[in-house]
This record gives C-alpha cells, sequence and structure tokens, in this order.
C-alpha cells in the first residue's frame, strides 16, 4: 500500500537538508518528524502540549518532550537546530511574537506553515453561508478549533516585513498543488522559510 504524505509535509522535507537538526514545535502525532527521520536523516526533537499525541509519538520512537511552547524555550540555547519548524501551530499560540522570537532565537531557519484565512473558499462560506468557514487547512468547527490567530498569507508577510524577519523562499498550497498566482486568494496553506 502505497503512502500518502500530506503536501505540506513534502515541501517541509524538500526544504529541510539530509541531516540537519530538526525542533518541531507543536509536532502532534510525530508524523512529519517520522518523515524527516526516514527521508532525510534529520536528528529531531519534537514539542507537543497534546498528552495522546505525545503518546503517538513516543509508539514511533520521536524524540519529543511534554510541553507547552508557549512558555518558551528557555532551556534551548541560541542556534541549538538548524531548523526550528512550526507547521500549522503558529496560530494556535496564545503569545505568537514571543513563540516566533524564540524560535528564531533557537533555530537557525524557521519553517513556518500556516493556514490562510483568506483562501476563496473561506470567503464564499463567509459571505454566502454567514458561517465560520470550514476548509481542509481549517478542518474545525468554530467551537472546536485550536486557533487564535486568524491571518492571511499576507497578513504573515507583512509581519516579517515590519519586523525585518528575512523571508528566503515561500511556497503556497491548494490541497491539491502548487499555487504560483494570487496566493492569498487561491492558497489555503502558506509555508514560509524564515530567519533573522
Amino acid at each position: 500500500m502505497k503512502e500518502i504524505i500530506p503536501l505540506d509535509y513534502k515541501i517541509i522535507v524538500d526544504l529541510i537538508p539530509e541531516k540537519s537538526s530538526v525542533l518541531d514545535l507543536g509536532c502532534g502525532n510525530g508524523e512529519l518528524l517520522r518523515l524527516l527521520n526516514r527521508k532525510k536523516k534529520v536528528k529531531g526533537q519534537g514539542i507537543e502540549i497534546d498528552a495522546q499525541a505525545v503518546y503517538k509519538c513516543v509508539e514511533k520512537g520521536i524524540n519529543v518532550l511534554h510541553g507547552d511552547i508557549d512558555t518558551g524555550l528557555s532551556e534551548y540555547r541560541d542556534n541549538a537546530f538548524d531548523y526550528v519548524i512550526m507547521n500549522q501551530s503558529l496560530q494556535q499560540v496564545i503569545h505568537l511574537e514571543k513563540v516566533l522570537q524564540d524560535a528564531l532565537r533557537v533555530g537557525k531557519s524557521v519553517v513556518v506553515g500556516l493556514p490562510n484565512f483568506t483562501y476563496y473558499k473561506s470567503r464564499l462560506q463567509l459571505f454566502f453561508l454567514g458561517r465560520t468557514p470550514v476548509t481542509p487547512a481549517l478542518p474545525y468547527k468554530w467551537y472546536q478549533t485550536p486557533n487564535l490567530h486568524f491571518l492571511s498569507i499576507f497578513d504573515f508577510s507583512d509581519y516579517c516585513r515590519q519586523k525585518n524577519v528575512r523571508v528566503s523562499q515561500t511556497v503556497y498550497l491548494n490541497p491539491k498543488h502548487r499555487v504560483f498566482l494570487f496566493p492569498n486568494l487561491f492558497a489555503n496553506i502558506g509555508i514560509f522559510l524564515i530567519s533573522k
């Protein structure tokens, strides 16, 4: 049976060089780290707040710590990792700026994958149905969502520009393929490779 790998995972694996050290903040069940270990032989570690997800990581042999990234990464030295990954976790933290500053301090580069709240299907659901959108990148009902910050691809790009965060690569995705034109409208996920 052929393994189905989410498109955002494929892109992130392509961004990380072989044998890099990686810290995955909000690593979930560890699937991305497992894939990076298998395909790129990374030295990986995850941090996850959900105890059930931590158990799944341990079952897969993933090095994971049970913790809250919102409380900071003070136990890690500057540039402790080649890459810090925040895939689908940045919009879920309470102290977004503090967490992002810590990630940029701890990692030489940071990969941020975020849902685009202005994806055209989200806009249509909001406009025509008058309801909080549910899409592949935003699969939660309004009362179940872990998302605290509702941002677009343009919002994050502007934030990086205002805070002098270097964006070295961007990849925009819809559920089936990469998006090259009008990503703020046609992409449901944005992936940014950033650094100080």
